[in-house]
C-alpha cells in the first residue's frame, strides 16, 4: 500500500484523496486547519506546507506528493512562491514524485485551442506567477533534484467549486433571475470537471513516463456561458436561463467591496474570446475520457442547492 500525501483540501485535493483512499492507498491530507473529507482511509493532518522540514517528515514514506493547494486569488504573488518552495524542497528531501495542479494562465492570450506544447507567454500578473512556479519546478526536475509533472485544467465544474460562473451566474439561474457574467456569454469556453483533474493527477503520479512535462486534464467540448447556464436551468428544472454580459462599470463597483472581484478584469480576456483546452494527449496516454458536462454540472448544481 503506497502513501500519497496531498496538500490542500479544496475540491480537487478532496476528490484526489477520496479516489486514492477508495482504491486502497494510504492517504495523508495536509491543510493548515486539518480539514478535508471524512473517510476511513484518509488521515487529516494540520500543518503548514511552507515549512519544508515538517512536510518532509510527513511525506517521508510517500510515493507521491499531490500539490492541490491554492492561496486566495488576490494573494497569489505573495503566497504561492513560498508554498511551492516548501513543497518542492520536501519532494527533493523525500524522493516522492511531485504532481501539481496548474491552470492555463501561463499561456496568455492565444489563438486556437491550447495544447501542452504551447510556450509560456503570460499576459497577466497571475499568469506570470504560474509560469515562474512551473519553470522552477521543471528546472529542478531537469537537474535531477526532483521528479515532477503538472496537470492543468480550465475553469472548473464540480461540488465546492468557486468561480465567476458558480458565484455570479449559477445561483441567479437556479432562482429564475437574470444572470450577469463578466464575459462574452456566447464565446466558446472549456470547463474541466474536478473529478477528471483528480483522475489525471493519480494517473500521472503512477506513470513514470508521464513525468517531466505538463498534461491537460480530459475536458469535454467547449460551451459558452449562455449554453452552460441554459443547460443548468434544464437539469435543475428551473425557469429558462436569462444571461447577459455584466457591464464593466458594475464589475468595477463590485471590486470596491470584493478582493476577488477586483482580480477578474486582469483575466477577463479568457472570457472575451474563445478559450478552448485540447486534452487529446492525456486522453490518449492514460485512456481517460472526460466526464460529460451534464454530469459535472448536475453535481455542481446539487452542491449549490445543498449549501442553500
Amino acid at each position: 500500500m503506497s502513501l500519497h500525501v496531498i496538500v490542500g483540501a479544496g475540491p480537487i485535493g478532496s476528490a484526489t484523496a477520496r479516489l486514492l483512499a477508495d482504491r486502497g492507498d494510504e492517504v495523508r491530507l495536509i491543510t493548515r486547519g486539518g480539514s478535508g473529507p471524512v473517510h476511513p482511509g484518509i488521515e487529516r493532518v494540520k500543518a503548514d506546507a511552507t515549512d519544508p522540514d515538517t512536510l518532509s517528515r510527513l511525506a517521508a514514506r510517500a510515493t507521491a506528493i499531490h500539490h492541490c493547494a491554492q492561496p486566495a486569488y488576490h494573494r497569489w504573488p505573495t503566497e504561492f512562491p513560498p508554498l511551492n518552495a516548501g513543497i518542492l524542497r520536501a519532494a527533493e528531501a523525500t524522493g516522492a514524485v511531485l504532481v501539481t495542479v496548474g491552470n492555463l494562465y501561463l499561456y496568455g492570450q492565444v489563438d486556437g485551442p491550447m495544447t501542452e506544447d504551447l510556450p509560456a507567454r503570460p499576459n497577466s500578473v497571475k499568469g506570470r506567477v504560474r509560469a515562474d512556479l512551473w519553470a522552477a519546478q521543471l528546472a529542478a526536475h531537469q537537474a535531477g533534484r526532483i521528479r515532477t509533472a503538472e496537470v492543468r485544467g480550465s475553469d472548473y465544474l464540480g461540488a465546492g467549486v468557486v468561480s465567476s460562473f458558480t458565484v455570479m451566474v449559477l445561483p441567479a439561474v437556479l432562482r429564475g433571475r437574470h444572470a450577469l457574467a463578466p464575459a462574452d456569454v456566447d464565446a466558446p469556453h472549456s470547463w474541466t470537471y474536478t473529478g477528471d483533474m483528480a483522475r489525471t493527477l493519480v494517473a500521472v503520479a503512477d506513470d513514470e513516463s508521464a513525468w517531466g512535462r505538463p498534461w491537460h486534464a480530459p475536458t469535454p467540448p467547449p460551451r459558452s456561458v449562455r449554453e452552460l447556464a441554459g443547460l443548468a436551468a434544464t437539469l435543475a428544472a428551473a425557469p429558462a436561463a436569462r444571461t447577459r454580459r455584466m457591464p464593466s462599470a458594475l464589475l468595477r463597483l463590485a471590486g470596491l467591496f470584493s478582493a476577488e472581484a477586483r482580480e477578474i478584469p486582469e483575466v477577463r480576456y479568457q472570457f472575451d474570446r474563445p478559450f478552448v483546452l485540447d486534452s487529446t494527449q492525456a486522453q490518449t496516454a492514460f485512456g481517460l475520457e472526460p466526464t460529460p458536462t451534464e454530469e459535472a454540472l448536475r453535481e455542481t448544481v446539487a452542491a449549490i442547492r445543498s449549501a442553500g
